[in-house]
């Protein structure tokens, strides 16, 4: 019988690491798979724009329009405009009422306004939330919206199912 030496041993146990490590991958891949879709929605997020100045007296949204929607940082697409609700900046002030304090809009700060942009969606839903292009859409997420004009960051305060599209 002949005897192994050190260069064969080597090889054997490099062939032995490939396969294993082949098989890790084969079978990691089918028990730690993506999370199953539930089903597929339309949904409309609203996305929370602080502190925007504005020295037009027209806002730079406008229904109806497409805005591209940049996610996490990860460029997404275009998406329509559904509603807009803006409204200048706004400070607490002290007061003598039952409150102790009063809301007004905050003088110092003129041409400042704060918006909410409705943006409406398909998205698929999973046991962990809505997933829209590969991007988690969740509440607190920063979301950049550009149009031809102007571009701004915000994040995602609210997330609304508009209705459900039927499995084929």
């Amino acid at each position: 019988m002949k005897k192994l030496k050190v260069t064969d041993i080597v090889i054997i146990l490099l062939i032995l690491i490939l396969i294993a490590a082949g098989a890790f991958v084969v079978f990691k891949k089918k028990s730690f798979s993506k999370l199953p879709v539930e089903k597929e929605a339309t949904i409309q997020f609203e996305v929370f724009f602080r502190g925007i100045t504005i020295t037009d007296a027209v806002a730079p949204f406008r229904v109806g329009d497409d805005a591209f929607i940049t996610i996490r940082n990860v460029p997404y697409t275009k998406l329509k405009i559904s509603a807009i609700n803006g409204r200048p900046r706004m400070a607490v002030i002290p007061s003598n009422n039952e409150a102790g304090y009063i809301v007004a809009e905050d003088v110092s700060t003129p041409n400042m306004y704060d918006f909410v942009v409705q943006l409406v969606d398909k998205a698929k839903k999973t046991p962990d939330g809505y997933v829209a292009g590969g991007n988690k859409i969740k509440m607190g997420i920063p979301v950049v919206i550009e149009g031809e004009k102007y571009k701004y960051t915000g994040t995602i305060s609210n997330i609304i199912e508009v209705q459900t599209a039927e499995k084929e």
